[in-house]
């Protein structure tokens, strides 16, 4: 049976309380500094609950019963009690454990105060109504201030003993708040409008103390913020640091239940009933704004749909035990669902499917879906060109820049204006609207940004093969560029996947870049090139293809690289002298990157041989291409030999 002993009456030690409360052999001593305190603590058969401030030797004789560790979860302006509770701990040699509250950027408008008296002394100097909100216990000390009785408001906890301390210090009951928080930001701007104030002072209580939502309503209202700045604190740990710590220690774990769920369009008609069971259940709700106002009230709910964030929230929040995170549509299908899971790896989750977008919207239509190809164009930049050649159905999420209209007037300028368009604007709401027509007739319209559309095009399946004719580029004298036959060879070298980052070293007329977007249709080529008109040719054949995951970058490589994300795949077409480097670079970037080079002089040549050798690549092969042209000559044709060129491929295993 392991015993611990918490000082509690905060937040953090009510988290940490409920956390060991749910171990098995373990009991836990828990000290409150008030009856309102003990309230808030749910009570368990291995729980003891001490109410009523303790004296140092109180605190000696309750560790006399032995406790394999002391938890001080005390306020951080307590101070002299933690110094009590450290005394204490070595007095019976027991292990002392400090955990400590974040901290929160307090904003533009707030000023630090070292003590009360100076503070005091601040608001005695300067008019204007005050809302203090740092408890009643030290409520006696600002009656310093001039005017206190007509210029102070105090919020407090609904107890008669602040209620009574507020009253002695000389305030009216008409200036007493008596309310348990938390306070969100409107409340206490509420609050900042009913009183008139001009000042709301405060201590830094951390985000679990409330802190984040006053800054943020002083903010909003141009007031001032003054804090009564931490004093120093010892040495410790937050809570989800000591929790690893006692998982550790004591080989703990904790028992949480996390469900990653799909709502479908929107309406709670569409909900599974898997899925509204989890609402109904779930004491901690996350998710978009949207989503959460269709969720029943008395809950808590956390506005976020960042991975990062609703991960964090999770960890920070032990006291919520039955968690539910709302993803739009069905977890499978374009959903956030694919980020999130790797970072809740520590717990068990649960991931229950909804209706995708793409289900309801065929099902509106009477059509079938198993032969559309999916793509989200929701905060991505692709060719939406490319994606209807290629099929004859395919299903697009909108958002962001690449809205409804945009898409529409993309298709018509690329020569696509002919293809039909079904376009599904808040389904499953009231107000659900399906437009059909063709793309040039719809480009014109306004529709909702986050929205799903369906595009037949009965010409589909339009492949590229590697190496496009020549003819197919805009070309201009003294810009060079790889022909069709050698750009062939070169892309079966690289072996791209469709989601392959790739860099286009001397891109020239950006024959290669394109080709290398085409067929990397969900990754992304960077072009570069040194020569401004190079590029600006480069852009002009790119507009021709409608790229979107093509960039023309002008700039002299290796320096440009710095700047670039690591590439799976290099082709170097020309190098200005810094081959090395250029090879140096992207093998820090991305140690298995594959790389294929193309060279025609002797000097060029030697230099990629020996690069290949100094560099110890594991797949290594050179190749020699001699391509004749057929001329004609009178009646007759004949084969005109070009340059030979070789073609090195480069990669570490």
């Amino acid at each position: 049976m392991y015993k611990i002993c918490v000082f509690a009456g905060t937040t953090e030690g009510r988290r940490i309380i409920d956390y060991l409360t749910e171990q098995e052999n373990t009991f836990v001593a828990a000290s409150v500094a008030t009856e309102y305190g003990e309230e808030l603590i749910e009570h368990k058969s291995n729980l003891h609950i001490y109410s009523g401030r303790m004296t140092e030797q109180e605190m000696e004789n309750l560790l006399d019963e032995g406790f394999d560790l002391t938890i001080d979860a005390t306020h951080p302006y307590a101070g002299e009690v933690t110094e009590n509770i450290v005394s204490a701990c070595e007095k019976k040699n027991c292990e002392y454990l400090r955990v400590l509250r974040d901290s929160v950027g307090a904003g533009e408008n707030a000023w630090f105060f070292s003590d009360i008296e100076s503070l005091v002394k601040f608001l005695s100097e300067h008019e204007g109504k005050v809302l203090l909100t740092t408890g009643s216990k030290d409520i006696s000390r600002y009656r310093e201030i001039k005017g206190f009785q007509e210029r102070v408001w105090a919020r407090v906890l609904p107890m008669e003993e602040s209620i009574s301390a507020c009253k002695e210090a000389g305030l009216a009951p008409s200036h007493i708040i008596a309310m348990q928080g938390p306070f969100s930001t409107e409340m206490n701007v509420a609050m900042l409008k009913s009183i008139g104030a001009d000042f709301l002072v405060t201590k830094d209580g951390g985000t679990s103390g409330g802190f984040k939502e006053k800054v943020e309503a002083v903010e909003s209202q141009r007031k001032k913020l003054l804090v009564i700045g931490r004093p120093e604190e010892r040495e410790g740990m937050t809570v989800p640091e000591t929790i690893a710590l006692l998982e550790g220690k004591f080989g703990f774990k904790e028992r949480r239940e996390i469900i990653i769920a799909g709502i479908g369009p929107g309406s709670e008609d569409l909900m599974t009933r898997e899925v509204r069971a989890s609402i109904e259940a779930a004491d901690l709700i996350i998710g978009a704004k949207r989503m959460l106002e269709n969720c029943v009230p008395g809950k808590h709910f956390f506005e976020a749909v960042k991975p990062e964030e609703i991960a964090d929230y999770i960890e920070e929040h032990h006291e919520y035990k039955n968690v539910l995170v709302l993803m739009s549509g069905d977890t499978g299908f374009y959903s956030g669902t694919k980020k999130l899971l790797p970072l809740l790896t520590k717990y068990s989750v649960k991931v229950l499917p909804g209706l995708s977008s793409l289900s309801v919207l065929a099902s509106r239509l009477g059509m079938s879906y198993e032969d559309i190809t999916s793509i989200s164009l929701h905060g991505r930049d692709a060719s939406i060109k490319k994606h209807v050649e290629r099929n004859k159905k395919l299903f697009v999420l909108t958002g962001g820049e690449n809205t409804p209209e945009k898409i529409c007037e993309d298709l018509t300028t690329a020569g696509l204006g002919h293809v039909k368009v079904y376009i599904g604007e808040r389904l499953s709401y009231p107000e659900e609207k399906i437009t059909i027509g063709e793309a040039r007739e719809l480009k014109d319209g306004e529709y909702n940004k986050l929205s799903a559309m369906i595009i037949e095009n009965k010409e589909g399946k339009k492949l590229y093969a590697p190496g496009l004719p020549d003819d197919a580029f805009k070309r201009l004298d003294g810009i060079p560029m790889t022909k069709s036959e050698v750009r062939a060879i070169s892309l079966s070298k690289l072996k791209l996947a469709e989601d392959s980052i790739c860099w286009d070293i001397g891109a020239g007329t950006g024959s290669v870049s394109i080709e290398m977007a085409l067929n990397a249709n969900a990754g992304k080529v960077y072009a570069l090139e040194r020569k401004k008109e190079a590029c600006m040719l480069a852009e002009e054949n790119k507009e021709n293809f409608n790229l979107g995951n093509l960039e023309i970058i002008e700039g002299t490589a290796p320096d440009i690289c710095e700047e670039l994300p690591a590439p799976t795949h290099v082709f170097i077409g020309g190098s200005s002298g810094k081959l090395r480097e250029i090879i140096e670079i992207a093998l820090e970037k991305n140690p298995s990157v594959r790389i294929v080079a193309t060279a025609i002089t002797l000097e060029s040549i030697a230099e990629l041989k020996e690069c290949m050798e100094a560099y110890f690549f594991d797949d290594t092969e050179v190749i020699s291409v001699t391509v004749a042209r057929d001329k004609k000559a009178g009646d007759y044709h004949i084969m005109t030999g070009q340059n030979p060129i070789y073609i090195f491929t480069m990669q570490k295993r």
